[in-house]
Formats: structure tokens, C-alpha cells, sequence
């Protein structure tokens, strides 16, 4: 599955950072990783709690807009080499500055400029700005406004969807209204984490902000009418199997819905959302894909197809990448 060109629309910044990239910089600066790593150097948690509390620990050592930057180009070269010609990141001001507009729009300059020498090599990309659900509604706001005051109304920019990820059990969806209100009046594309564990009433809630994409959803099969409303409406479920098994949303590859919500007439993608914290890669994904469901190249085609029809990027740019897959 190498050589099979592939979109990511569902992808943590911080998430995809390399271990190795993490010791290096924390090696830089002098700080302390101590139980982040396991004895082969992985990361290391149980849970999705524990998984949460690894993640902060060991991207805390991003601080600075040259870390992100650095980061960027690191994670583009390696998404690259899988293949990947399109990807959209979640990245949020709450670690790019501290919710601080001055301070993210240094952060967003540096990724951009990153974005753009890529973008000359033929590597897409796009940003979606990205609230942390369990810092709250109120703090959301300060997410919110850095979004909407970079946003690329036009999606020719780099900032052109929000987002919000975190522990979805905390808050209700639309307890963070007013954000989404303030990323929609910015034209900005908006997508939601949901389906994953907070069951599908959480979906519901997050088609409620006006959200056209879902993260994960695929706790969606558990809900006929709500896979009916979401097969009507054209909602693009942003799946990421591996993530799923290793986290425990689902119990092992035979088990996951993927397969089940596309026969129902869901556009289903696929991504990897943190692929380091679950040992996975694009290529493993359409590996498991493959070997478990039988999917070929009709199946990866379409998957492909919906992604870029749902993707935050210009008309110019999605024709141009949809010709890959034509």
C-alpha cells in the first residue's frame, strides 16, 4: 500500500510527534521525560486517561514556535514517505501560546511557513484550529477568537477549519456553541470529536453546531435513524481504525465498524489521529484495511474521494489532488 497515493484529514499535530523527535528535544532543552517512554522507547500509558496524560507530558516540550515549526516539517517528510499527499492537522492555541492571539499568530507563521515550502514540493496540507474540550467552554472562546482571526475565509490559507478534541466525556457539544458560531461566521470548515466514547448522542449534538465532518463517529452503528440522518446529510466520518482498537473503543480490528458504515452508505475516511502514541502508520491502516475487510483499490479509492470532497481546502486544490485518484 505504499506506493497508493492517500489523504489524512484527521490528524494531531502534537500527536504525530516521533518519540525519537521528543528525546531529542527534550535532550535540548534539559527536560525531565521521566515515565513517558516505556523500556523500547515508546510511548508509554493505559487508557485513553493515561493516554491523555502522556500526550500533555511529552508534547509539553514544545514551547516555542521553531519547536512547531520543526515539528511540522518532520511530520510532512514522514507523512510523505506513507504516501500521504493531503493532510489536515488539529493544532491548538492552547499549546501554541496559551490561548494568547499575539502569541499564536507567531506559532502560525512559523507552521506556515513550513506549510508552504512543502506545499512547493507538492506535500498539501491544511490547519484546523482546534479547542481542548476539557479546558472548558470559556476558555474555548480564547481558541475561538485565534481561529477566527486567522482564519483563510478563502481556504487558500493554512488555518481553514476548527475543531475540538480532548476528553469527550467532558461537556456536551453544544455547551461550546458560541465558539462554533464565532468559527462559522469566520468561514471557517468545522468538524467535532464525537462517536468515540460519549455514545451517539454526542454526534447529535455536534451535527447540532453545524459541524459538516465528525471525528470518529463510529460509535454511529449503534443508532439506525442516526446513520440514516448522517447518510441524508452527507456527513463525513473522519475514522481512524487503529487509534479505535488501541485505545480500546473497540476491541480488535474484526470488531471495528468501519467496513459496516460504509455498506450502510456512510462516507467513511481514514487517519491515524496520534500514530506514534498507537504504533500505527497510513500504510498500516490500509494494510489492516485490507487484510481484514478485503478492501482494494475501489474501496481506498472512494474513502480517498470522500475525503477530499469533505476537505477544508479551495476548489482549485481539491480538483487538482482529485485527478490523483480519477
Amino acid at each position: 500500500m505504499l506506493s497508493m497515493k492517500k489523504t489524512e484529514i484527521h490528524l494531531h499535530l502534537e500527536g504525530a510527534a516521533p518519540p525519537d523527535f521528543i528525546r531529542a528535544l527534550a535532550k535540548e532543552k534539559g527536560a525531565d521525560l521521566t515515565g513517558v517512554f516505556d523500556e523500547r522507547g515508546a510511548y508509554a500509558y493505559q487508557g485513553f486517561e493515561g493516554f491523555l496524560r502522556c500526550y500533555e507530558a511529552a508534547t509539553a516540550v514544545l514551547k516555542t514556535p521553531r519547536d512547531y515549526a520543526r515539528l511540522l516539517a518532520e511530520v510532512l517528510e514522514r507523512s510523505a514517505e506513507e504516501g500521504v499527499i493531503y493532510t489536515e492537522f488539529f493544532v491548538s492555541p492552547e499549546f501554541c501560546g496559551g490561548g494568547d492571539l499575539s502569541a499564536w499568530r507567531d506559532y502560525l507563521a512559523a507552521m506556515t511557513e513550513v506549510a508552504d515550502k512543502a506545499r512547493a514540493q507538492g506535500i498539501e496540507s491544511r490547519g484546523i484550529v482546534t479547542i481542548i474540550r476539557h479546558f472548558g467552554p470559556e476558555r474555548a472562546r480564547l481558541t475561538a477568537r485565534c481561529a477566527a482571526e486567522t482564519a483563510s475565509a478563502d481556504w487558500t490559507g493554512w488555518v481553514t477549519g476548527f475543531g475540538m478534541g480532548g476528553a469527550e466525556q467532558m461537556h456536551k457539544a453544544t455547551d461550546f456553541a458560541w465558539s462554533y458560531d464565532c468559527a462559522r461566521e469566520a468561514g471557517l470548515g468545522l468538524t467535532c470529536h464525537a462517536g468515540e466514547w460519549g455514545g451517539p448522542a454526542s454526534i447529535r449534538e455536534a451535527l447540532a453546531l453545524g459541524c459538516t465532518r465528525i471525528g470518529h463517529g463510529v460509535q454511529a452503528i449503534e443508532d439506525a435513524e442516526l446513520m440514516r440522518d448522517l447518510r441524508e446529510a452527507e456527513v463525513t466520518l473522519e475514522v481512524c481504525p487503529g487509534s479505535n482498537v488501541a485505545l480500546g473503543v473497540v476491541p480488535d480490528w474484526a470488531a471495528h465498524p468501519i467496513a459496516r458504515l460504509a455498506d450502510a452508505g456512510l462516507r467513511v475516511t481514514v487517519s491515524t489521529d496520534d500514530p506514534p502514541f498507537f504504533h500505527t502508520t497510513m500504510r498500516d491502516e490500509y494494510d489492516r484495511l485490507a487484510s481484514t475487510f478485503g478492501w482494494g483499490d475501489t474501496e481506498f479509492r472512494q474513502i480517498n474521494l470522500w475525503a477530499l470532497e469533505a476537505a477544508f481546502c479551495d476548489k482549485a486544490t481539491r480538483d487538482r489532488l482529485m485527478k490523483d485518484f480519477a
